[in-house]
């Protein structure tokens, strides 16, 4: 049993590491100069001397009509993203209703699938909707601009660096020596507070997410997210904390990554270009990220206060949990750890990067009686997500460019918190390297507010998918994206005044 599910874990390696290689090779054809103009460049335009921002919106629109039509289905798949509660409540309608007819007929109600409800199901899946819509924008673009232009963009211009690399780090951070390693260090922590739940809910929420600055934001997200689904969701938390809690993970998770110049997406998209280095985000943001934290866990803690003492409750009434677990070594664990710094290293390069994790997939076969099940389907709908994320974002630089550079620094961050909502603060950032002419006042803002925006909506923030893949189960009709966003608007507040005033005093 065991060296048939290894086989078939080297089998999908494989196929993925050919898969890399035949993008790669493909991705080495020369594009025809006309392929290579799409989508155009922000100069391209030729619209610096005009002044409006609707003049210039129409403007890109007459020169490149696909422009809208982009936009249109990125809205869409916005708009698909805050109904997938929906379909996935019609699902388990026509679900409940096959039974019925099934069982009224004399047959077995669980002898037939549902078909159109399989499909509304794969429809509410939010780690599919940017991949499904995907589908018409490819189509559009080919009758829009032609398949040698539809094929450079995909093959040339995007880069799906950092999906695969949410992937390898997210499977890797998933497992069990690294959960149990972290786990005993909060624990230590949580023992102060009496390991209570609220001791707990409070070490991961604290510290958890600042790890991100080590280790990078998917990590982190993956670590606190399966230790607070361990000690604190499967306690049946109220809906109101239970989406409080999730939109403070989100919030904290993005603030938390700002401490170091490597480690967050929206930092390492303007760090080489902006020359910060690690003192330099660590005096301008860390300090206010880490007293955001701080704050924003205070004031969740207090309002739910009396929840955390029923949940106390519940967790005494509860037998320990039993876990037929062998001990892991130290050399195990260290093992894991080397992987994953090795793949933070090389996330930059997808073939050291894949290579490495095709040894770690060696290294967990040789240690199996250590290891839990490798959980690949998570971290693969992760970055199918994220892959259909950044396609769709690299068409919207066209409304996002001038919308930035026609802010000054108190709009230009609250502007940059609205955007991030909509569209991955890696992004918002990195269109910001591209705006001439930034004061230093500017560039704080824009970075400031597209971390504080990244825990409102689940695309808000690259490592969110992960978050919500690990923690949905604990919500029976899926993560509602106005229940997230309700329960990270305090956070977000807190952390838009913490930057906003703390910048002002140190100013």
């Amino acid at each position: 049993m065991i060296c048939r599910k290894a086989t078939l874990l080297w089998q999908r390696a494989v196929l993925a590491t050919l898969m890399i290689a035949a993008f790669n090779a493909l991705g080495a054809e020369h594009a025809t100069d006309h392929a290579a103009a799409f989508p155009p460049s922000l100069e391209s335009y030729q619209d610096a001397e005009v002044t409006g921002l609707w003049d210039v919106l129409t403007g890109r629109i007459q020169k490149v009509p696909f422009n809208l039509w982009a936009t249109i289905l990125f809205l869409g798949a916005v708009v698909h993203t805050f109904l997938t509660h929906q379909f996935l409540h019609w699902a388990h309608l026509l679900k409940d209703r096959h039974k019925e007819r099934l069982g009224r007929a004399g047959k077995d109600p669980e002898s037939e699938a549902c078909m159109p409800a399989q499909l509304l199901h794969f429809m509410g899946e939010v780690e599919a909707v940017f991949g499904i819509w995907v589908l018409p924008l490819c189509v559009l673009m080919i009758f829009n601009v032609g398949w040698d232009s539809t094929l450079n963009y995909l093959n040339h211009k995007v880069h799906y660096n950092e999906p695969l690399f949410v992937v390898v780090i997210m499977a890797i951070a998933s497992t069990r020596p690294i959960l149990n390693l972290a786990e005993e260090f909060l624990k230590k922590i949580a023992q102060l507070g009496g390991g209570s739940p609220a001791a707990w809910w409070l070490s991961i929420l604290s510290v958890g997410p600042v790890l991100g600055s080590l280790i990078t934001e998917p990590a982190a997200m993956t670590i606190s997210a399966l230790l607070l689904a361990r000690q604190f969701y499967s306690l049946n938390p109220p809906a109101k904390l239970a989406y409080a809690s999730l939109g403070l993970l989100f919030v904290n998770v993005s603030v938390g990554g700002v401490l170091t110049h490597f480690a967050a997406p929206p930092v390492l998209m303007v760090a080489g270009k902006w020359g910060w280095d690690t003192p330099y985000m660590f005096t301008h943001f860390g300090i206010e990220a880490l007293t955001g934290i701080a704050i924003s866990n205070t004031i969740y803690f207090l309002c739910f206060r009396n929840q955390f003492k029923k949940l106390a409750d519940v967790a005494k009434s509860r037998p320990p949990a039993m876990r037929d677990e062998r001990p892991v070594p130290f050399w195990v664990t260290l093992g894991h750890i080397l992987f994953m710094g090795w793949t933070v290293l090389n996330a930059h390069y997808p073939v050291l990067m894949v290579g490495g994790f095709l040894f770690f997939l060696a290294f967990y076969e040789v240690t199996q009686d250590y290891q839990s099940n490798l959980v690949l389907r998570s971290p693969v709908l992760v970055g199918f997500f994220l892959a259909g994320l950044v396609i769709h974002g690299g068409l919207q630089q066209w409304w996002i460019e001038p919308v930035l550079s026609r802010l000054s620094e108190v709009p230009l961050m609250l502007g940059a918190i609205g955007l991030t909502a909509f569209n991955d603060n890696a992004a918002i950032t990195y269109l910001a390297t591209l705006v001439p002419g930034l004061t230093e006042g500017m560039k704080y803002a824009v970075v400031a507010g597209a971390v504080t925006g990244g825990g409102l909506t689940v695309i808000a923030n690259a490592p969110n998918p992960a978050g919500q893949s690990i923690l949905s189960k604990y919500f029976p009709d899926g993560i509602s994206p106005l229940g997230l966003l309700v329960g990270a608007l305090p956070a977000t507040i807190v952390m838009t005044l913490c930057f906003l005033l703390m910048r002002g005093a140190a100013g």
